[in-house]
Parts: C-alpha cells; structure tokens; sequence
C-alpha cells in the first residue's frame, strides 16, 4: 500500500526527519538509540518523528527483543518522483530556452 503523497510532503517538511532518513539511506538499518545518539533531539522525539517517516511509507521497522530497528524504505519517494516527472516537460522547456538565450549572447 502506497502512503498518501500528503503524508510523504509533510514528513519530509521536517529537517530532523530528513536527517534520519538521510541517515537510515546511508548507514543502513539502526536501532532508535543509534538514530537518538546522532538525531540532537531527545529518544521520544526521534521515536515520533520515525513514526510520521512509518506513516508516509518512508521506513520499515523490525523489532527485535526489545529493540525496534529501522532501515528507509525508498520506493516510498515514489509518489514524490512521479509528482516531479510532471513538471519535467515545464523545466526541460525553461532549460531549453535558457540555452538558446545564452547562445545568442555569445554570438
């Protein structure tokens, strides 16, 4: 099941999310206290903000004993891709009468 595109916009609105996201993409799966110790905000905090990321579809988590460990999921970006392929032909455009403005300045 995809995540609402409203819900991916709005976890993505929040720095410290992206920050754990970016985190999770480069470091692989981590645990909630590995997250904490590099997130500079508080355990519970770190532990909603993954929570709004769980929601828009953006990781996965796995308990394990007492410890949850989370890892990005990036199909999740899916809906954000295909929001920013329409609007592809509008800047591809822009580009292409930008380089034919800078032609003609050199000439």
């Amino acid at each position: 099941m995809q995540a609402d595109p409203d819900d991916l916009f709005k976890a993505l609105s929040d720095p410290t999310r992206r920050a754990i996201l970016e985190r999770l993409i480069h470091n692989g799966e981590q645990t909630v206290r590995a997250l904490t110790d590099h997130a500079g905000v508080s355990q519970p905090m770190v532990s909603k903000h993954l929570g709004q990321l769980k929601l828009a579809g953006l990781v996965r988590d796995r308990p394990d004993g007492r410890q949850t460990h989370y890892r990005a999921e990036p199909q999740g970006l899916a809906p954000l891709i295909d929001w920013l392929s329409h609007y592809s032909a509008f800047w591809q455009d822009r580009f292409d009468h930008l380089e034919d403005l800078l032609k003609r300045m050199d000439q």
